[in-house]
């Protein structure tokens, strides 16, 4: 009865990163430059996957759905932390608090979920071409991308649930720059032991779940690259490598900060901010820098806007 007599929280205090006035500055800067590229470079990809014709297959159709996902994942949290960054007083309402954290669950999830499809698009398209046209139509591949949404709901509202179900009476400060499931129930006014090990059996179930799915992908197609010619071995070693980087990335932040029960480690900020920040923005390098076939569309895009621009003047 005392607990639900208190008043009810009715804001966060994030500490932020730093309370060093210096660094906050070069945080802004940094991160100001870091959100920016990241929206451009996912545009980009965006773009040219659409405007490139021989670019809408399976492949690239995923990739532009990952490049939206990036761009929703990191501007769920990278606005927020930059007015951090300059604000004195860093706070969020319960309500806004709840949104973030329900959005960063759903783009995440979905973009786990994305990922393990990309690796089982190329397990079929090298280990089975022959049947890769009937297994990875566009039909499929639109539906697979309904169902990762659906999935990701799903998941989003049951963390948000667990999370929004517990009383908040005090205190009110989060060790962190965004509002995030476990730094959020630390803060309730009541055990919350068994919320704790639900949340971290759903989240680390499905990280730990895609991850071994992803590996097992990865490990049948380079088993299954020695009857590959030459060619077609060095193209799919590129691909796969390109899809493994941003697949280590993503999910090695995740599988710490959701497969352990309550800690309070002062190195979960850090992988937070790249897992939150940098990721989105490797993303886009790695796919354009080791795709020959996305720098290519980019160049041809180029030249075609430079000389429409030309015909205009």
């Amino acid at each position: 009865m005392d607990t639900l007599n208190q008043t009810r929280v009715t804001e966060f205090i994030f500490l932020g990163l730093t309370d060093n006035w210096v660094l906050e500055i070069l945080f802004v800067m940094a991160f100001s430059v870091t959100y920016t590229l990241t929206l451009l470079g996912n545009i980009l990809i965006m773009a040219t996957i659409f405007f490139t014709p021989r670019l809408h297959t399976p492949m690239y159709f995923f990739l532009s759905n990952l490049s939206f996902i990036d761009i929703c994942h990191s501007s769920v949290t990278m606005p927020k932390m930059l007015e951090g960054l300059l604000l004195e007083r860093k706070t969020i309402s319960f309500e806004n608090c709840i949104v973030q954290l329900f959005f960063l669950h759903l783009f995440a999830c979905a973009e786990i979920f994305l990922l393990t499809i990309m690796a089982y698009d190329r397990y079929v398209a090298i280990c089975s071409p022959l049947h890769y046209p009937n297994v990875m139509n566009m039909q499929v591949c639109v539906q697979l991308v309904f169902a990762l949404w659906l999935g990701g709901i799903v998941h989003s509202l049951v963390q948000t649930f667990l999370t929004v179900r517990l009383p908040y009476c005090g205190p009110n400060i989060i060790d962190s720059y965004f509002c995030d499931v476990p730094p959020v129930i630390k803060l309730a006014c009541t055990d919350t032991y068994l919320t704790g090990m639900l949340i971290v059996s759903n989240s680390g179930t499905i990280s730990l779940i895609c991850f071994l799915a992803l590996v097992t992908s990865y490990t049948v197609i380079l088993i299954s690259l020695g009857k590959q010619s030459a060619e077609g071995r060095r193209k799919a070693l590129s691909t796969c490598s390109a899809h493994f980087l941003v697949v280590a990335f993503f999910f090695g932040p995740c599988i710490f900060l959701y497969t352990r029960p309550d800690s309070s480690f002062s190195f979960d900020k850090v992988v937070s901010v790249f897992y939150t920040a940098v990721t989105p923005l490797l993303n886009p390098l790695i796919y354009t820098l080791r795709n020959e076939e996305v720098k290519n569309a980019m160049k041809q895009l180029r030249h075609k806007q430079v000389f429409f621009m030309k015909l205009c003047l």
